[in-house]
């Protein structure tokens, strides 16, 4: 391998462990919410759900970030490594202060500036919705954008309709509850291993190739080794260094029963793996979250911090800009140092 393309895996890992820690939250916060166990328990349990996802992932969310841009074959690398690298900073910076930042959407920023230094306006795949499909910058911030919004209001009407049934249940046929909440919390973990494994994923294979055409005719795929490796440090890295980012969801953004959180989980576990399937690269944490504030608004506005609610939204909105501008001077430096 080139010196680009270590820097790359290396960068790819650490883009895993970035993805691992702004998704703490997302399999762990419901269960820590409703105390249904101790920290540590919890944590065991989404390891083991986020590193079989990622063992069982398929590829179309990688080969949608992959062929977010297309230029010259000795470029593709140092391009990925940029966006790696500015995605991981930015989410790192606003991890440590205890907001839950996306990774994808600062890996997506990334691409795109470094791509327009690389090979100006036209390589990069601008996109939008064909057929079915998102693709491309445009897709892939449609569905990010549209995910929460569907993550949100699903998950209202869910809670409007169990509440009344649940009321009517005795005391101790609420341990179901409980019992269903740590099954679907597995299932976020699952799905998160799913969605946000294959983009590490695709970027170290792209890495190990040297080239950017791992995926299609001829292409090697992603192997199992780049997997269990990938899969492991995002699994790993959501208890290692999350957790504030799980305190800041599971008590900032709103107070929530067993039942909320339940019909939260579940609705963000069958967003996720559907997007996963069709190959969108969602932010998982933020489907995650605003399944949560949609729980809230189900049930009493009163309860939901809006001032965390807008904190993080906040992060969101300026993370496709911030990360677009550092990918490109950083890739503009690299060109220049290299030349």
């Amino acid at each position: 391998m080139t010196v680009d393309s270590v820097f790359l895996v290396g960068a790819s890992i650490s883009l895993a462990a970035l993805l691992g820690t702004s998704d703490a939250a997302n399999a762990t916060a419901a269960l820590i919410s409703a105390r249904s166990g101790s920290f540590l328990t919890v944590a065991v349990w989404s390891i083991f759900w986020h590193v079989l996802g990622g063992l069982l992932a398929g590829t179309a969310v990688a080969e949608t970030v992959v062929r977010i841009v297309q230029v010259r074959s000795d470029l593709m690398v140092p391009v990925l490594a940029t966006a790696c690298l500015t995605s991981v900073v930015f989410t790192w910076t606003m991890t440590r202060r205890g907001i839950p930042a996306s990774a994808s959407v600062g890996l997506v920023g990334g691409l795109a500036g470094a791509g327009v230094v690389a090979g100006g306006w036209g390589s990069v795949d601008w996109g939008g919705i064909a057929g079915w499909h998102l693709v491309g910058v445009v897709g892939v911030l449609l569905g990010i954008l549209i995910s929460p919004v569907i993550g949100s209001l699903v998950t209202a009407l869910v809670v409007r309709t169990v509440r009344p049934i649940t009321f009517r249940l005795r005391r101790k046929a609420l341990g179901g509850i409980h019992l269903a909440t740590w099954m679907a919390s597995g299932a976020v973990a699952f799905a998160d291993g799913t969605n946000d494994g294959q983009k590490a994923m695709g970027i170290m294979a792209v890495g190990l190739s040297g080239v950017g055409g791992v995926f299609g005719h001829g292409g090697a795929g992603i192997s199992l080794d780049v997997k269990i490796v990938c899969a492991t440090v995002l699994a790993l890295f959501t208890v290692i260094s999350g957790r504030k980012v799980v305190v800041t969801v599971s008590r900032g953004l709103s107070k929530t029963s067993s039942t909320e959180d339940l019909s939260a989980q579940a609705t963000s576990a069958c967003v996720i793996l559907t997007a996963a399937v069709v190959g969108v690269p969602l932010s998982t944490s933020t489907v995650v979250t605003a399944s949560m504030v949609g729980a809230g608004l189900a049930g009493r506005r009163r309860h939901i911090h809006w001032r965390g609610v807008a904190q993080i939204v906040a992060s969101w909105l300026i993370t496709v800009p911030v990360c677009a501008a550092l990918s490109a001077g950083v890739f503009e430096v690299y060109r220049t140092a290299t030349r």
